[in-house]
């Protein structure tokens, strides 16, 4: 928009990249450059495009020059409605042309993808309840399970199971079902442990076997394996196979800084969960992805030893969302460790109204001398003896 024809070099260099970013997202199906390129520089419809294409979403964007700065604007428009969806504007300098080009790319496909989950789901509940397919049941599982709670667990394993039973090999419901099955060993939601664990290696082996290279399949059973005790080097491959498959996936990151704290790279699990955060702002804002990310950071700087920072984090996290068992385990064995004694009991309290595993085996943190740690914390919270651990 500038005049300069010279930087069209660039327009179209961006836009390149941000198809290449969006083909790597599995369920996307994304319309060639060339097809693409048609429409540059033409007032078009926004619904003619999507007619004419056939496709549901449409991303445009302008660049404007002003001497050796560049403002790049995107935004993402439902073909159906005309609606916008999001928008955003990125600035730069000439200085590092491609570097710049990179970094819009990244970060409007990094938007994208939970952008249009969003958008699928909201298409999947206006459907009548006789009409949903598997694909249906599975946005709605997923958003249930995001809700990180006893009940969104339950609901997106119900709804899963009955994608499952349309689709037995259906593999990104075989990732949800298990995924379900890991939050429920991890909180405590039951009265059978060894069963849910040996039920969710199943399910993420199942998912496994028809995953491809469906990123969002293969992070998702890993985290799950890694959890339930398979060994952490191979499901550790496994999400780092996922970012591969696609650079730009936000919870894919933020899945590898789980599997890189319970493999004892505290610092790159920061790292990490900072990398999804930058890919996925609005998710991180508020809600879920807030709640999660601030825990990952506190259980992080917990096993660095950096309590303070840690029950920094640990309270943002409890903000979001009070009943978390795994925040408030951290919060009290982090607050106990600092001799916050009277409000460790607090938090264990809290704990013990929600769940009945107050000491969990823990035993996904493979680093013994820092797992200690963390339980030591959490008996002394607790008024436990490792004896009287044992014992029951």
């Amino acid at each position: 928009m500038s005049g300069d024809p010279e930087q069209e070099y660039f327009a179209d260099g961006v836009v390149e990249d941000i198809l290449t970013a969006l083909s790597r997202v599995r369920w996307l199906f994304v319309i060639a450059r060339q097809s693409s390129f048609a429409y540059k520089g033409r007032a078009v419809d926004i619904k003619q495009i999507g007619r004419e294409l056939g496709v549901r979403y449409v991303t445009e964007g302008s660049v404007r020059k002003f001497g050796n700065r560049v403002r790049v604007t995107a935004q993402l428009i439902d073909a159906d409605t005309g609606a916008h969806l999001w928008a955003d504007r990125f600035d730069g300098t000439l200085e590092d042309i491609f570097q710049l080009q990179d970094s819009v790319a990244s970060s409007v496909a990094g938007v994208i993808e939970p952008t249009l989950q969003v958008a699928e789901h909201r298409r999947s509940v206006q459907r009548p309840t006789d009409d949903l397919t598997a694909y249906d049941l599975f946005l709605q599982a997923r958003v249930a399970l995001y809700l990180v709670s006893r009940e969104g667990a339950r609901r997106a394993l119900e709804l899963a199971e009955l994608a499952l039973e349309r689709d037995p090999n259906y593999g990104s419901a075989l990732a949800v079902a298990t995924r379900c099955h890991s939050n429920i060993y991890a909180c405590g939601w039951t009265n059978d442990l060894e069963a849910t664990r040996k039920e969710g290696i199943e399910l993420a082996r199942r998912a496994l076997r028809v995953a491809g290279d469906d990123p969002f399949i293969i992070a998702n059973a890993a985290i799950s394996l890694a959890l339930f005790g398979e060994d952490i080097a191979t499901t550790r491959a496994l999400v780092d196979h996922s970012l591969q498959l696609n650079p730009n996936f936000a919870l894919g990151w933020y899945l590898s800084a789980q599997v890189r704290l319970w493999a004892g790279q505290y610092d790159i699990a920061i790292e990490h969960i900072e990398t999804s955060i930058r890919l996925n702002p609005l998710e991180s804002r508020h809600g879920k992805g807030r709640h999660g990310a601030n825990l990952l950071i506190g259980m992080g700087h917990f096993f660095a030893r950096r309590t303070e920072k840690a029950v920094e984090m640990l309270g943002l996290a409890l903000q979001e969302n009070s009943e978390w068992p795994p925040t408030l385990r951290f919060m009290a064995s982090c607050l106990a460790h600092m001799g916050r004694l009277k409000e460790a009991q607090e938090i264990v309290r809290r704990l013990r109204a929600i769940t009945p595993v107050v000491i969990p085996t823990a035993e996904h943190w493979r680093v013994r001398e820092d797992r200690e740690y963390y339980l030591d914390g959490l008996r002394l919270a607790a008024g436990i003896t490792r004896d009287e651990v044992a014992s029951r």
